[in-house]
């Protein structure tokens, strides 16, 4: 969360950070080199969906099944960094009754796109 915020939608917002910021100095005794934090280069995508938008566990997973999904679609255009999608407001419940309903899933799933296509070149 420290990096930036590079896009937002009424319910998502897309976070990144560099990876290749250079290491810090060695200090202490056998720290003779450093490890870079992430070793492979890629694009990473984590996912952060609170319980105080999404109660029930059923949605919450959900939400995130749909992040990981629309998010390697976009991956190839998505720079080597690390992006976390973090859910940052409820869905409405009384619009979408079920926690898996298609609806639910349908909205979430659009509104993703929309997140990576605004965070993309």
């Amino acid at each position: 969360m420290a990096g930036t915020t590079v896009s937002r939608t009424a319910h998502f917002a897309l976070h990144r950070t560099q990876l290749d910021t250079p290491p810090a100095p060695p200090t202490g005794l056998g720290t003779e080199r450093t490890q870079a934090l992430f070793a492979v280069r890629e694009a990473w995508i984590g996912a952060l969906v609170p319980k105080r938008w999404a109660r029930r566990a059923v949605t919450r997973n959900t939400i995130k099944r749909q992040i990981y999904a629309v998010s390697r679609d976009f991956e190839p255009r998505l720079p080597l960094a690390a992006h976390v999608v973090r859910l940052r407001a409820g869905f409405d419940r009384a619009r979408f009754s079920s926690a898996t309903s298609g609806a639910l899933k349908h909205a979430v799933r659009g509104e993703l796109q929309d997140l990576f296509a605004r965070a993309t070149p």
